[in-house]
């Protein structure tokens, strides 16, 4: 049986401010809307410190996360990057933990819902839960774009209203007798003493928890690589100020024994400094703020929470029939699993209780994702390319890991009991239902040679199939190699070492070493140095010790190689990639984007009917990166002839980049003191902006 089969992709609609939503949304509920005075009854004064404690203990998971979800941007985060890492035992105990804590939150929001609507009205919540999580649930299932939608305008109204209320509430702080306020009210700071505290931190750590949902849906997002990290860290922020400084407000205009007992601490502190505004309005807008808090929650739990069984089931762990995605392009069926989870919790089980429990999971979930990127690190895959890294690798997660014993400690016996049970029950699905249908192990056994004989294969071709799919990085040299790559074109048949030979000639000095040491390198180990792309093309790379720029050549073979094997007689093109060893990563990612752009299907009729070199170039550039202007006095070129490359900055936009002269049926590769002359073909490469105002300039 086939491991992996090939799925259908989820649709990539989520942009920067949609992973801020998701992130935000997933956090703000109960974390600040009910906790703080529960908590400052742990604590006292301290629990303004707790907060920010537990918001900088967040930051080993939140790296953690962000690493793993550039790196591998699939659907499933958690169960995905954990499966991969530690093999799919593992993955199937993360990946149903994960669901079940999602959708036991969610649940909780929504019932949770029901303390700040009955400030206003008297509703039965349990209806208007089961309301909410069905209209949430189409939501989903119609799409991403129409959820993250729904997703925005929540936090907007969210963190607006929050935000307004913090400043109004520091306004009134400081308008009383601070210093005085601070004695009073500040005396003794930690309470209960040092273990109160501790114990505090756990109970409030789970108000960050939501932080890194979204790393279930980064499959769904635009360059993961710099809208995940981003998006997560600016949520995080607005996280850690608004609970800080909210707390900090709620502690100054409270009584203590008043704070303690209460469970709406927002509302009730609200009203003191927000009566300036007419009626009700100020409470209103308290209320208004929680609801959108629980409902945000709710809904980016359900999106999240479905990624799980389409992941899953991607993998066999679960039916297959749960990876399917609907005529909306959405994981219908584990959408509509997670809402009737969601709706027989809320009618079956003491959701508030059963969602206290489910913490435990989440933080052991933490500790295991900072074990994940050690031992992806450690690996050495080679397609394992995370387009951000952790800081303070591997401190950074040996912290983390420890972080999540130490606060999973703090939970208490029957915490750590139902982690056991759901540990307990993932193990024996996995034992029962999957195992026969999986074959496949993690990359902890390519940590260690002694477990080689375990390696699966199969999770390399897979790391690179995602960096294929992620494509190049803005800083990749792509763009400038082909733009100065040599070209070889034979109209006769010729073997592959005669071609190799002259590559090498000419390839030596730029690659900085010997055409002897090029020519043993590209042939030492023709099984790994050589890719067959389609049936007409083949690519054969090497890298150097050296610290050299990416070098390319280009060989066109009109009438094929000269073989013993007919099969090579439709070779008709041959590409050499060399490049430095220090940039395994970049290339792999030019590796990859080379035979993206082989894969198209007109390649190999352009590229037989190219009638120069600069075609030939021409076609293997994403045309709106590149231009070819001939200099011509009479022209609008003219501006350039006898001027020094290093002069044209003003000529030049962007970033813009003179790669290549032809002259005289010769290549020059300029450097800054190279002079232009009249009649030099130059070849520019560029951001596409950038090609798009040397093309308008050359119209005007």
């Amino acid at each position: 049986m086939p491991e992996l089969k090939e799925d259908k992709k989820l649709k990539k609609e989520l942009r920067l401010f949609d992973v801020y939503a998701i992130s935000t949304g997933a956090m703000f509920s109960s974390g600040f809307f009910l906790l703080p005075g529960l908590a400052a009854a742990q604590t006292g004064p301290s629990v303004i410190l707790a907060y920010f404690v537990a918001g900088l203990l967040i930051l080993p998971a939140m790296f953690s996360v962000a690493e793993l979800s550039t790196a591998m941007p699939r659907a499933g985060g958690a169960y995905y990057f954990i499966d991969r890492s530690l093999g799919p035992l593992f993955g199937t105990v993360g990946g149903i933990g994960s669901w079940l804590a999602l959708i036991f939150k969610s649940a909780f929001a929504l019932i949770g819902m029901g303390a700040y609507i009955a400030i206003f009205i008297d509703l039965p919540i349990t209806p208007v839960a089961l309301a909410l999580t069905i209209i949430f649930g189409i939501t989903n299932i119609v799409g991403a774009k129409e959820s993250s939608w729904l997703q925005n305008v929540l936090v907007s109204t969210l963190v607006s209203i929050l935000l307004f209320y913090v400043f109004q509430g520091l306004f009134a702080v400081f308008n009383v007798d601070f210093f005085e306020v601070l004695r009073s009210e500040f005396q003794p700071f930690f309470q209960f003493g040092v273990q109160g505290f501790f114990a505090t931190i756990g109970f409030v750590f789970v108000s960050y928890a939501g932080l890194t949902k979204v790393a279930s849906v980064s499959e769904e997002v635009q360059n993961p690589d710099r809208n995940i990290p981003l998006g997560m860290m600016l949520s995080l922020g607005t996280a850690t100020f608004i609970y800080v400084v909210g707390v900090f407000i709620m502690v100054m205009l409270l009584e203590p024994e008043a704070l303690h007992a209460d469970l709406t601490p927002v509302a009730t502190a609200g009203e003191v400094f927000m009566n300036w505004l007419p009626g009700n309005t100020g409470l209103l807008l308290v209320v208004i703020a929680a609801i959108a808090a629980f409902a945000s929650t709710a809904n980016a739990g359900i999106m999240s929470a479905a990624r799980y069984p389409l992941a899953m089931a991607r993998d066999e762990l679960i039916p297959r029939r749960f990876s399917k995605l609907g005529r909306f392009g959405t994981p219908t069926l584990a959408t509509l699993a997670t809402v009737i989870a969601m709706i027989l919790l809320i009618l079956l089980l003491n959701v508030e209780a059963v969602a206290k429990l489910a913490s435990a999971f989440q933080l052991l979930l933490f500790g295991i994702l900072n074990v994940s990127v050690i031992v992806m690190r450690e690996s050495e895959i080679e397609g394992y390319d995370p387009g951000f890294r952790s800081p303070w690798y591997p401190y950074m997660q040996i912290a983390g890991f420890f972080i999540s014993g130490f606060l999973i400690a703090q939970m208490g016996f029957l915490s750590i009991a139902f982690t056991i049970v759901i540990a307990a029950i993932s193990v024996i699905w996995y034992f029962g239902y999957a195992q026969s249908r999986v074959k496949r192990q993690g990359a902890i056994f390519h940590v260690h040679a002694r477990l080689g004989q375990y390696q699966y294969e199969g999770l390399e071709r897979e790391m690179r199939g995602i960096m294929r799919e992620k494509g190049l990085r803005k800083e990749d040299p792509y763009e400038k190699a082909i733009g100065r790559s040599l070209v070889f074109d034979f109209n006769r048949p010729v073997t592959v070492e005669s071609v190799t030979d002259m590559v090498c000639a000419m390839m030596a000095e730029r690659a900085k070493t010997t055409k002897k040491t090029l020519i043993e390198m590209f042939r030492q180990d023709p099984d790994e140095s050589i890719i067959p792309v389609g049936h007409s093309t083949a690519l054969k790379h090497i890298r150097i010790d050296n610290d050299m720029d990416t070098e390319v050549a280009l060989v066109r073979l009109t009438e094929g190689l000269e073989t013993d094997n007919s099969d090579d007689d439709d070779i008709h093109c041959l590409i050499y990639l060399a490049s430095s060893n220090q940039n395994s990563g970049q290339h792999l990612r030019i590796l990859a984007h080379l035979a993206e752009m082989i894969d198209n299907v007109d390649f190999e009729e352009r590229w037989l009917k190219a009638e120069d070199e600069g075609e030939l170039r021409e076609i293997l550039l994403r045309d709106e990166r590149f231009i070819n202007i001939t200099l011509k006095k009479g022209s609008k070129s003219e501006k350039a002839i006898g001027k020094m490359v290093k002069e044209l900055d003003e000529l030049l936009p962007g970033e813009s980049l003179i790669t290549m002269v032809k002259r005289d049926g010769e290549l020059i590769f300029p450097h800054g003191n190279t002079v232009l002359q009249e009649n030099d073909q130059l070849s520019i490469i560029g951001e596409k902006k950038d090609i798009e105002e040397i093309k308008k300039r050359g119209e005007d």
